[in-house]
């Protein structure tokens, strides 16, 4: 098994009430709404945007080119006034239906993607079809992907949650101690039960939503599509991987600040939420000895090892935080992200919109992988 999924880099760090900089309606290129349209065919895509507007253009387009009628809300959550305006900018730019939605303040992964979640379920399936794709702002489906997932999921009995193939060869699952992890896969095609979908790219059927809900925004980001995985396996819903519907993602620097604090403080939650106090104890032993080690034993330390966030990880579980973390913490977040850049760099992936191709990025590895 290994840790979490690390698909979501940048794209997380995001608010959940629609500010006062909200654009609604920001579409061209629309198109007549007709009743005697395949639900089947028609996805609502959500698409959480924080400041990376080139990286989101893009992924408009790979999302746009996947030959199924798509409808793409935009949330940008709470993006500094320059990446808003390029946002902006590019989306009017598109021949696409997109819809564009800017939050006021930076509410976590969860909370921005709900915002669409919630738009696609206040509209009928005639509307705005039965599943709704959710997916980070760097998310890059290949060709069929996305008309490979629905069509899957749809014809699986019960499927209620169905993630895309990350080509890593494992699916995720939840363990009592550790939280969100992945074991290897047992199958190379078709639908493959496992207890959470990642966030990289997964639908939703609209049922089972109405059923159990949108994300937990205590979270803020991290372990939040555990927890409704979870909803929805104990509510009788089937959750799995859809292999084959490729999806490829640029993944996540390795000294992460926010991202570890985020990871571990919200594991420690998932576990003490649903399996107990002991298993979150023993995490909790686990946790500080692993932080302990990696300071005095460097070549022991994890794909993410940022000391600073994995303490105050630990210690804002123990104090009983939740939601968004410290203000000084995001701050730190902020400026990693300016220093990253938008720029093409090693493990950035470069969408062809002539082949609909992306370039093959390794999967992000580390934490604990347990063998077959």
């Amino acid at each position: 098994m290994r840790g979490p999924s690390s698909a979501r880099a940048s794209a997380r760090h995001g608010s959940a009430r629609l500010g006062p900089v909200g654009i609604r309606g920001c579409r061209v290129g629309s198109r007549p709404l007709l009743a005697s349209r395949s639900l089947s065919a028609m996805l609502a895509v959500v698409i959480v945007h924080w400041n990376q507007p080139e990286r989101c253009a893009t992924t408009i387009e790979a999302f746009a080119h996947q030959g199924l009628d798509v409808r793409i809300t935009v949330v940008d959550n709470g993006s500094d006034r320059s990446a808003r305006r390029r946002l902006a900018s590019s989306i009017a730019a598109t021949d696409h239906e997109v819809e564009l939605v800017s939050l006021g303040s930076n509410c976590g992964f969860g909370a921005a993607a709900n915002v669409g979640m919630r738009r696609f379920l206040s509209r009928s399936a005639v509307e705005a079809g039965e599943w709704v794709a959710v997916a980070p702002h760097d998310a890059l489906p290949q060709p069929g992907a996305l008309g490979l997932l629905v069509e899957t999921a749809s014809s699986t009995p019960g499927v209620g949650l169905a993630s895309a193939d990350v080509g890593d060869g494992h699916v995720p699952v939840v363990d009592p101690y550790f939280g969100g992890m992945t074991r290897p896969a047992s199958q190379r095609d078709g639908f493959e039960p496992a207890d959470y979908v990642h966030g990289t790219l997964f639908i939703a059927r609209r049922a089972c939503l109405e059923q159990v809900g949108v994300f937990d925004e205590a979270f803020f980001a991290y372990c939040e599509e555990a927890d409704l995985g979870l909803r929805a396996a104990a509510a009788g819903w089937r959750v799995g991987l859809v292999h084959g519907a490729r999806v490829v993602n640029p993944g996540m620097r390795s000294g992460s600040t926010v991202a570890d604090y985020l990871m571990h403080r919200n594991t420690l939650h998932l576990v003490r939420r649903w399996f107990g106090r002991y298993h979150a104890g023993v995490r909790l032993v686990i946790g500080v000895g692993q932080l302990v080690r990696g300071l005095v034993q460097p070549s022991s330390r994890a794909w993410m090892f940022a000391p600073l966030g994995r303490f105050w990880g630990l210690v804002d579980f123990i104090r009983g935080r939740t939601g968004p973390p410290p203000a000084w913490l995001l701050a730190r977040g902020r400026a990693e992200a300016a220093h990253l850049g938008d720029q093409h760099r090693p493990g950035m992936a470069r969408f062809d919109p002539d082949t609909g191709l992306a370039d093959p990025v390794p999967a992000i590895g580390g934490g604990a992988r347990i063998a077959r």
